[in-house]
This record gives structure tokens, sequence and C-alpha cells, in this order.
């Protein structure tokens, strides 16, 4: 198949969460021309007439979609695909919608709660948009509540750092705080109640039969003093040479003691990927209280894809290869049978044959357009009515 490689352009290469893309990009080229596929690549910027143009020129037969922002703002990153579902091309991950509404990460909560799942309280966004609600906020008689300013559209972990945990027992102290931050966290900003635990990442992958999700996995903060928060901020997923970096390794591997929360992890992360319509590939991020509940934090519908990023990680710890997900993740953009062949598999680690470990959960797989394969379908089912 021709294939095309969507990315945004980089307008800061000294910026590591922007120049990752191009390193994306070379590694899904080397996977797509190891399945046999001829690809080319376009960066794009907000000329929309370009990408249109180019994509006419090109008529690739599938769009990889890998832009994550469009001249380094992450709200935009929904229009290219909105473009490509205007233009009538297939293309990778999850629709435009789905990706739009959890990149704002105040309307993926509204939606986790209407779904009935976890997710932390929170006060904002500022400024005040149609996503704006009463304060969900917990007891203000608490002296020891602790909230974390986010933005509402970065996805880079933007601005996070030991600033972003401020301390607070009254939400107008918030709501004034967060109108002096968002202009530093890209315009937007509201703040979310601190849950103090442990950290785990969910990669989803979709599969022959329905969405997999891989084996979990755990950020520790190994060396870390006792008054230096444990969160993944910007330093700790992009400046390698810092401490942070250095010393947040992940972990795939769990005692017996942990199998019901993991389990609870897995059931979550496949209610979002069922509840927000998601395709292909997608993560899920937790944090677990000191109790052991889990909260849902984000839902990111295009993680990155860098070889030396969780989603390649969580891959190889799950003994699937690269290019096997890459195939994945096209077969459910297509629609169509997946390839006869078996995907290949590293022999497990034998503690997660246990029963009670990882085990599908076959819930309805909904998919939510017709495509070409299912033409002699429909025909059959209108002209069994004899009505048409």
């Amino acid at each position: 198949m021709r294939i095309a490689i969507l990315h945004q352009a980089v307008t800061n290469s000294n910026a590591p969460d922007e120049s990752d893309v191009i390193v994306q990009t070379k590694a899904v080229g080397d996977a797509l021309t190891a399945l046999g596929h001829t690809w080319e690549s376009f960066p794009c910027t907000l000329n929309l007439n370009s990408i249109r143009s180019w994509v006419e020129a090109f008529r690739p037969d599938i769009i990889f979609n890998i832009v994550e922002s469009l001249e380094g703002t992450g709200r935009l990153i929904h229009l290219v695909p909105t473009l490509i579902d205007a233009m009538g091309f297939g293309y990778t991950g999850s629709c435009a919608e789905a990706i739009m509404v959890t990149s704002h990460k105040v309307i993926a909560k509204k939606h986790l709660l209407s779904l009935g799942l976890p997710t932390p309280s929170w006060v904002g966004p500022f400024p005040p948009d149609l996503s704006s609600t009463p304060v969900f906020a917990p007891a203000k008689a608490d002296p020891s509540a602790r909230w974390i300013i986010k933005s509402v559209w970065e996805h880079a972990s933007i601005g996070l750092d030991e600033k972003a945990v401020v301390l607070y027992n009254h939400t107008d102290c918030v709501n004034d705080l967060l109108s002096k931050c968002a202009s530093q966290y890209g315009g937007a900003c509201f703040a979310e109640t601190f849950i103090d635990g442990r950290e785990f990442n969910l990669s989803i992958l979709a599969g022959p039969n329905g969405p997999e999700v891989l084996k979990p996995a755990e950020i520790l903060f190994e060396g870390y003093p006792p008054d230096w928060l444990r969160i993944v901020g910007y330093r700790a997923k992009w400046e390698s040479s810092s401490y942070e970096y250095q010393n947040t390794p992940r972990r795939y591997d769990f005692p017996v003691a942990d199998d019901q929360i993991l389990a609870k992890l897995q059931e979550l992360s496949i209610q979002c990927w069922q509840g927000f319509g998601l395709k292909g590939y997608a993560r899920v991020d937790f944090r677990v209280d000191s109790i052991g509940k889990p909260w849902i934090l984000e839902i990111n519908t295009n993680p990155c894809l860098s070889p030396d990023a969780g989603f390649a990680a969580a891959l190889h710890a799950s003994g699937i290869s690269y290019t096997n997900a890459i195939e994945r993740i096209l077969a459910d953009t297509r629609g169509r049978e997946y390839p006869s062949q078996t995907f290949h598999k590293v022999k497990p680690d034998p503690a997660m044959l246990r029963p009670q470990n990882f085990q599908q959960t076959r819930l309805p797989f909904l998919r939510h357009a017709v495509c070409f394969e299912d033409s002699p379908k429909v025909r059959g089912l209108v002209e069994s009515t004899g009505f048409f």
C-alpha cells in the first residue's frame, strides 16, 4: 500500500518534546518498509490547504497520523484528522472527535464521570469555557488538600514541576492562582486534586479480538528525597541529563500482592477505550492512592511511538514487535480481516501465567463507522426487507 505519514512541522528543533516527532516518523517508516509498504511523510503546519494539496497529489491508501500539535500548540491537534475526514481518506488511530475530547483534559474528565469512571476532582478551567462546571473539590475543612496545576491542552508535561503542586484548603485561592498561571500553561489551565501515590501507564493496542491491554508499567521514583514530589514532570520526560529523568525507570514485573489492582487498571483501561470510542492504539495514565484506589489522570489517543518511549517499551514487555504493532494499527484502520500470519510473541514471564493476572476482558467491541467491506452485508440487509 501507499501510506502517507503526517506529522507536525518542528518549530523548535532544540525542544526535545517537539523534535521527537522526527524520530517517530523514521521508526514508523522503517516498520512500514519492513511490511512491504511504500510511504512518504509530510510536515503539517496551519496551512491546511498545503496538506490537502499534498495528500490529493500523493493519493495514499492510508494516512498514518502522528500529528500531536500544530505550530507548537496542542489544542490544534484535531485539525489534521478533521481535514482528513473531510477529504474522505482513512487514517490511523482515533477519530478527530475522540482526539479533541481526550485532548481537552477537563472535557475528558467530565466524560469519565459520565461513564462512572474515577478521576480526581478539579477546579477550573481558566479561562472558563464550555467545559466549565461547578467546582469539584475535596472538603474545604481538609487543611492538607493539595492541588496540581495542569495545562488544559498540552500533553508533554508542559509546566509540570515541583512548583505545579500547591497547598490550599480553599478553592477561591486556587481560582486566583489559575488566573495567574494560565499563560504559563499554553493559555489555559486547571487545578486537579493531587493524588499522592503510585503512578501507572497502561498502553492499549488494537488486536484481532478487540483492544489488548499491554503489560502495565509503573513509574518508580528511585532515590527521591522524602521532601521531593513523586510526579513525572517535564524534566523526567525530556531532559536526559536531569536527576528526574535518570531516576524514574519503568517496571513491568510485580508481586502477587499487586494482582488485584493491576487487574482493575486493565479493566478501567478497556472501559476508557470503549467509552471514548478509541482505535488503533492509546495509553491511559493512572495514580493509585494510599488505600489502593485507582484514579484516571489522562487518556492519550496518540502516545509517542518513538522506540525509546513508553508505548514501545510496553510492546517489548508484552512480547509484541514494533513492526507487528504498526501492522495491527494499520489493520484497525482498514477495518479488514487481520493477516493470516500469527503475530510473533516471545515466551511470556511465567509469573504472568497466573490465572488471575491480566485476563482479557471480552467486552463488546464497537465500530462507529462503516467501511468498504461492509457493503455486501448492508446491501443484503436492505434487499432482504423487500421495501427499497
